[in-house]
């Protein structure tokens, strides 16, 4: 059985003027983890001096360019970081030119875009009051007349004519309405300020000798309008140009000081003296021969490495620190790994369960999922996936779990005659298929029962197959966990307790006999409940003899009598456990019979609506197969995790380790 990858913790002594260097080549390998809580969060003395200035300003460089992009419209074409390294002099010295050209260019448009409004709002407001030729002083000395210019909201200009009907007259002056003439009784003046409140009137206060804009003012007005339009849309022109020059030089500086800022953020933390740099971390043995090699490399060999095994770390040794864990699997099995850590990470050194997850989970699916034309939909969805033509995010990783769930939803789906929900195509195969082993029939495994009494025995056959499934997978998960234990020198648990070696006794011993008497018509003997009886004591009555085997007292924690309560409880849960571990599979079958009755029923409403040949037909066919493939598909997928979940790890997953995670480089956004 595949263990977790070997894993080596090395130390390394850097001088100062390595140690970007060093950092990168360790984020682009991608394969180490730095030891936690021992290069982290120890300031370097240094770090208020002058030598670590430029970390301040590597990190203002780069959030300077990334206004830069975002002000020009510059879109990263990857989030790669492969193919640049951290920045050099020449790479801050040219960030620097382009940032002092971006400054002056937003710089320009940004003074030009003032004077524009300032200019079309002094345009706007002498257009309103160029048909005013009496002074306005003069009109002011009428009588009968209130008269009061001022700006209002065009919107509100249809409400205030209609609140002041009748007591004053509203004339608009601009083409917009946006600036208004209130003429009134002076008698009545009293009764303008709240209508005019509530229009947002804002009264303009004009000299006494004002008669109205001079024609020539309008278009020396409309001309430098017109002038600045022309420089705004100039420096658009300028904006776009340099974006579409400099594309390329921006984006490669953008990611370079990218990885500079996670190369900084990890250098702050290092433990250093004056002039060295202390870095320890977590590599997968097979990685470590390659990754020293590199370091030399990159250092000119200015670099000092120390190599130790796990149990060699005086933190491992005291359990404040987990060694990190590391499945190596190809791309299939690989594809199901999320499914593992989401559950919890396996301790280092125990059993990798990630293969026979793999192999269940494909089984599984096929069974409760079987339809050939179904099955083919997820084949050909994995085959896109994988070569990138269907992008989901991050589920194109998954893609290889769609292919092999296709091709075990496509062999059930042969058996049991369906093609896309169609049980009639596949006749022809098998009957060629059975006719090779007798009288030919179809389909080669009918799922729904018929008239014919004998109907119902391949039914009971696909749940007893899926029974039989469940007892191969919980004892694998009873093996793991004896196999795990005793790896870790946990002989209590491994021996002793429900998913000890006693309770797997008594589990394979009980189905045995089942199987004996049931198939080959034995009786149960005195030595079957021999055997029964003292498996099932060493699984319930576990504590003295854990205690005993580990050499921990006193034997019995809480006294004699809570002893044999919980023991006699515990008999309950064994029996309990183990039944409904094993009986939980029949959901498998009944999936697989759901399935077959959903095929069915998509079937008959075919058939009440004209047939597979009418419109009204093809259009259930379509949306039936499409509800199955996406609804029954999304419920089967959680229904065999849960069964991964709860009746494989629940096994051995009792304790659970620390996944590793390398340093990589991730583009900052």
């Amino acid at each position: 059985m595949a263990k977790t990858a070997e894993m080596r913790l090395i130390e390394l002594m850097v001088l100062k003027q390595d140690i970007t260097a060093v950092i990168e080549c360790l984020g682009k390998k991608g394969c180490f983890q730095f030891q936690s809580g021992l290069n982290s969060g120890v300031s370097s003395k240094d770090s208020d001096n002058e030598a670590y200035k430029y970390l301040d300003a590597d990190v203002e460089i780069f959030e300077a360019v990334h206004k830069l992009a975002v002000y020009f419209g510059i879109k990263l074409e990857d989030n790669s970081l492969s193919d640049v390294s951290a920045p050099n002099d020449e790479d801050r010295s040219e960030a620097t030119k382009l940032i002092g050209i971006y400054n002056d260019i937003s710089a320009r448009i940004a003074d030009e875009m003032a004077k524009n409004k300032q200019l079309q709002d002094a345009y706007k407001e002498a257009l309103a009051f160029s048909n005013l030729k009496v002074s306005f002083s003069e009109m002011g000395n009428l009588t009968f007349l209130s008269l009061r210019i001022g700006k209002i909201d065009p919107a509100s200009f249809e409400r205030l004519q209609d609140a002041l009907k009748g007591a004053a007259m509203v004339v608009p002056m601009g083409n917009d309405k946006s600036h208004v003439l209130i003429a009134a009784a002076k008698k009545s003046s009293v009764n303008l300020e709240e209508p005019l409140k509530l229009a947002g009137f804002v009264e303009i206060q004009l000299p006494e000798d004002f008669k109205g804009v001079p024609d020539d003012m309008l278009e020396s007005l409309l001309s430098q309008k017109e002038a600045s339009d022309k420089a705004m849309l100039e420096l658009e022109e300028e904006r776009k140009n340099f974006a579409e020059t400099h594309n390329q030089v921006v984006q490669k500086l953008y990611k370079s000081f990218s990885m500079g800022k996670q190369i900084i953020d990890i250098q702050r933390n290092l433990e250093s003296t004056g002039s060295v740099y202390r870095i320890s971390g977590w590599v997968p043995m097979k990685e470590c021969d390659v990754v020293i090699k590199d370091l030399e490399k990159v250092t000119e060999e200015r670099i000092a490495v120390r190599e130790f095994e796990p149990f060699e770390v005086a933190d491992v040794i005291s359990g404040k620190e987990q060694v990190p864990v590391k499945l190596s699997h190809g791309k299939f099995v690989k594809s199901f790994e999320r499914m593992i850590f989401s559950y919890g990470s396996p301790v280092y050194g125990t059993t990798d369960p990630t293969p026979f997850v793999a192999v269940f989970f494909t089984i599984l699916f096929g069974i409760m999922f079987g339809d050939l034309g179904q099955g083919l939909v997820f084949v050909l969805v994995g085959l896109l996936m994988s070569k990138n033509i269907i992008k989901v995010g991050g589920w194109n990783k998954f893609a290889p779990i769609f292919t092999a769930i296709g091709v075990t939803s496509s062999l059930m789906g042969l058996l049991t005659g369906e093609f896309f929900s169609n049980e009639t195509l596949l006749e022809p195969f098998s009957e060629w298929v059975t006719g090779l082993f007798g009288t030919p029939h179809a389909p080669i495994l009918k799922m729904i029962p018929s008239d014919d009494p004998s109907s119902i025995y391949p039914m009971l056959g696909v749940f007893g197959i899926a029974v039989a499934i469940g007892f191969v997978i919980n004892t694998i998960g009873l093996i793991l966990n004896i196999k795990n234990n005793i790896s870790m020198k946990k002989y209590d648990k491994a021996f002793f307790g429900k998913e000890g070696l006693a309770g797997a006794v008594f589990f394979w011993y009980v189905i045995a006999t089942i199987l004996r008497v049931v198939l080959l018509k034995h009786s149960v003997s005195v030595v079957d409940w021999v055997i029964i009886g003292v498996s099932l004591f060493f699984a319930a009555f576990a504590e003295p003899f854990e205690n005993l085997i580990m050499k921990k007292k006193p034997l019995l924690e809480n006294g004699l009598g809570t002893y044999i309560i919980s023991s006699v409880v515990e008999i309950i849960e064994v029996i309990s456990g183990y039944l409904s571990n094993t009986v939980s599979f029949v959901r498998v079958g009944a999936f697989a019979l759901s399935h077959a009755v959903l095929d069915f029923t998509i079937v008959i409403l075919t058939g009440l609506v004209g047939g597979e040949g009418t419109i009204g037909g093809i259009l259930i066919l379509i949306v039936g197969n499409a509800i199955i493939i996406v609804l029954e598909g999304m419920i089967v997928a959680i229904q065999v995790i849960r069964l991964q979940y709860y009746e494989f790890f629940s096994k051995f997953f009792h304790e659970t380790g620390r996944e590793f995670k390398p340093f990589e480089f991730e583009l900052n956004m």
